[in-house]
């Protein structure tokens, strides 16, 4: 995203250090989501709502101030300068953007420096991207070993979670499916079944255009966010 939105690991920090002295005033457990989310929800607030639909070509309903975006499959609307969220009814049965705040902070920083755009056709790993090396280690233990001993031996599971969120099944590994998480925005997500020598293995690859909306840290965060939607949506099956 577009780098005067504040990276999510430099509110982290801030946060971090500021940690003891919430202890001592009673803040909430929850304050590392909390505090980065009051920080880009301010500056969603201070931002222009037809500026933001414009940038991405996304709908804004000017009577009710609400903006339209795709989400995983799922169609939702939010408000501004509230970024109040409610989704249009379907079959998928969660709702990442109403439950998760990660994914809530994902988004407003996509609303915040994202913009539209399409990919040439081409994948690339993470490492592949032009800021492969930053979070590289978080990115292959939270995002690539998780979803290989998530699901690496339990590849039905996976298929009957990726085919109710209507993912398309692509040709590569032993089973493999292309998402949409943002609008133009597509993620392969490829496991390698584990057998009595081998452990399970697992990719996941970006359309090449990810640099032009998201950093480093917003591709770990993404990881966690989809990883933790399936575990969700297999309880919804």
């Amino acid at each position: 995203m577009s780098s005067d939105v504040k990276d999510i690991k430099d509110i982290q920090n801030e946060t971090e250090e500021k940690a003891t002295v919430g202890d001592r005033l009673g803040y909430e457990k929850d304050s590392k989501e909390r505090m980065p989310w009051e920080h880009y929800l301010k500056e969603y607030q201070e931002a222009d709502s037809k500026e933001i639909a414009h940038r991405l070509g996304i709908p804004y309903d000017e009577s009710n101030q609400t903006l339209t975006l795709k989400f995983l499959g799922t169609v939702y609307h939010i408000s501004w300068p509230e970024f109040e969220v409610t989704h249009e009814v379907d079959d998928l049965g969660y709702y990442p953007l109403e439950e998760m705040i990660y994914a809530r902070i994902l988004t407003i920083r996509f609303l915040l420096g994202g913009a539209l755009s399409e990919g040439t056709g081409k994948f690339k790993t993470y490492r592949e991207m032009p800021w492969g090396e930053v979070y590289l280690r978080q990115f292959d233990g939270r995002c690539i070993k998780r979803l290989a001993f998530s699901y690496g031996n339990r590849i039905q599971d996976f298929k009957a979670i990726m085919e109710h969120i209507h993912s398309e099944p692509v040709k590569h590994g032993d089973v493999a499916y292309q998402m949409e998480i943002f609008p133009g925005y597509l993620i392969q997500m490829i496991l390698w079944e584990g057998d009595d020598e081998f452990p399970p293995s697992s990719q996941i690859l970006f359309s090449d255009n990810f640099p032009v909306s998201f950093q480093a840290e917003d591709m770990a965060v993404m990881g966690d966010v989809i990883i933790g939607s399936l575990k969700a949506f297999a309880k919804v099956l």
